[in-house]
């Protein structure tokens, strides 16, 4: 007898399913951040579905995952999908009481929680590219997508991740990209490593909420600048309408922004919005 394709997410055990009970269990906590988590088979994309529920009126600290991405967009409208069960792919729903200057500094965390959990879980040591790209060496690992809604309820925040977890380099949108399979992590189960970025977001963002959004005050600033290999780096700076800044990245400022020394002597300060792209100079164009 010929026997059909296995429906059971447990057909590749080298890519075991996300447990949507036991992610509640280990993370919704009475006091804590996170409220809900919630595991879905397959969807477009986890931020632009989370923002339609922050409109409708949906509380902070909501987790939307997604075990298969089919339309994930990333900065300036790039859109990619992830192999189902491949990649950690996820938003969360934020609604902070901080001055409204002070948002950007959302990504920016996260970039920090995610490569302290990749650090921690998987021993492979990853860092963040300005603003908030997770790399290992020169190669992307996770990209991170923050955007706001506007509800009756106040302004709300909502941060996407998509993280390579156990992808083959055939499966990755473009060469520069890499996973934490390829990358020889120590351990590459999605779980472990959900909860430590999510733990350690909450942790950070509790702190840079009692501070009113203060990077520079509660630390956050001093961490991201440890982890940015940006940092002390000859950079090209694509800008809209073709324009173009080269020099050394000298620092992040107090609101996120990436200075730039350039052989002039002139410091560029750049905002995350207003940048195309940052690439090491020499370095090739990437797709991402």
């Amino acid at each position: 007898m010929q026997l059909g394709p296995d429906p059971s997410p447990y057909s590749d055990l080298d890519r075991p399913p996300l447990r949507e009970a036991a992610l509640t269990r280990a993370l919704v906590r009475p006091g804590g951040l996170w409220s809900g988590v919630e595991v879905v088979p397959a969807m477009g994309s986890t931020n632009t579905e989370l923002a339609a529920r922050a409109r409708a009126g949906a509380a902070e600290g909501a987790v939307l995952v997604t075990e298969h991405q089919t339309a994930g967009r990333g900065r300036l409208d790039r859109t990619f999908h992830t192999p189902p069960r491949a990649a950690l792919t996820f938003s969360v729903l934020l609604r902070p009481d901080v001055p409204a200057a002070r948002l950007g500094w959302l990504p920016l965390l996260m970039g920090v929680a995610a490569v302290h959990g990749v650090r921690r879980v998987a021993d492979v040591g990853a860092g963040l590219k300005w603003p908030n790209d997770v790399l290992v060496g020169e190669r992307k690992l996770a990209g991170i997508l923050s955007e706001a809604a506007f509800t009756d309820d106040g302004p709300a925040v909502v941060i996407g991740m998509g993280l390579n977890v156990a992808q083959t380099r055939g499966e990755l949108p473009v060469p520069t990209a890499t996973s934490l399979a390829l990358e020889g992590a120590a351990h590459a189960d999605r779980d472990p490593l959900l909860r430590a970025v999510l733990r350690g977001f909450a942790e950070r963002y509790r702190t840079w909420l009692d501070g009113g959004g203060d990077a520079e005050a509660t630390g956050l600033a001093a961490e991201y600048r440890a982890c940015c290999t940006t940092l002390g780096r000859a950079v090209r700076v694509d800008l809209p309408g073709d324009r173009r800044t080269e020099g050394t990245a000298t620092g992040v400022d107090a609101d996120g922004r990436l200075t730039v020394r350039t052989a002039a002597g002139e410091d560029a300060v750049l905002s995350a919005g207003d940048v195309v792209h940052v690439r090491p100079v020499g370095a090739a164009p990437s797709a991402q």
